[in-house]
């Protein structure tokens, strides 16, 4: 189809409404694509999982689906320090006050296990995130950090062993470009909240050293959080966090869950 004749198919996703109720939120989800992500140490290759979304105005019948699958498309790589270009490329290009992009993905870091020292690839949950308006809008980063957990109550009472289990804690920041922090640092904060980090591979010698370090270390939940606080409270780096833990409980058909929320702006 040439331009010519595209100049004559109406638009009728930018005609006028006369219902003059505005929508909060309008665009796409649930869009699967590989993606080149910069850390701030190296660009890794994944699969991510996108939303984008504009607030329409009263008097508009519709927004323009197929540019933000436009915009995606457009992109060499992503980063948390230009999804905030990325953020106002949408609004620009859709005509939008406000609006929000979500990618989700899984994100790896290489680890050594604590004695051997053999190196695996350990997969982290992440979310990139940015909401807000062109000229007030915040960039946010989240990561779920798998880690042992042991119950100092059943250690307690117990004339031998203690119960276990493995834990998700999910760090959230508010993201500030002039004062960088990496995904990694994140995860590694999660991971000293626990009662031990864990491992995509260990021997026999760090099995020992896990079962160990975490019969040594007993957190309740609540301990889990408060310790990620801590840290994320000492980082001057993060000026708005909100970290939660939920420990899949090994003796019962629950789980433990605790958050913590701050915003150290007020």
């Amino acid at each position: 189809m040439n331009t010519e004749n595209n100049l004559h198919i109406p638009d009728v996703q930018g005609s006028p409404d006369k219902r003059e109720l505005p929508i909060t939120r309008v665009g796409v989800r649930d869009i699967q694509l590989p993606i080149k992500f910069n850390d701030g140490r190296a660009v890794q290759h994944t699969v991510a999982m996108a939303e984008m979304t504009v607030h329409l105005p009263h008097d508009k019948k519709g927004t323009h689906m197929s540019r933000f699958i436009e915009i995606l498309n457009e992109m060499a790589e992503f980063s948390l320090d230009n999804l905030g270009e990325i953020h106002s490329t949408m609004l620009s290009r859709l005509s939008a006050e406000e609006g929000t992009i979500n990618l989700a993905f899984p994100y790896f870091l290489e680890k050594s296990a604590p004695v051997s020292g053999m190196k695996s690839v350990m997969n982290y949950e992440v979310r990139i995130s940015s909401d807000g308006r062109a000229d007030d809008y915040g960039v946010y980063a989240e990561i779920t950090v798998p880690v042992t957990s042991l119950c100092p109550c059943s250690k307690e009472i117990s004339e031998y062993g203690a119960h276990n289990q493995r834990s998700h804690i999910i760090i959230s920041i508010l993201y500030d470009r002039n004062n960088p922090i990496t995904l990694a640092e994140l995860a590694a904060i999660g991971e000293n909240g626990g009662s031990c980090p864990i491992w995509a591979t260990l021997k026999r010698p760090d099995e020992k050293f896990v079962t160990e370090r975490a019969y040594e270390n007993p957190k309740f939940v609540e301990d889990i959080v408060r310790d990620v606080a801590i840290a994320l409270n000492a980082d001057e780096r993060i000026s708005w966090y909100s970290v939660s833990s939920e420990n899949f409980e090994s003796i019962h058909n629950h789980s433990a869950y605790a958050i913590i929320e701050c915003d150290k702006r007020l």
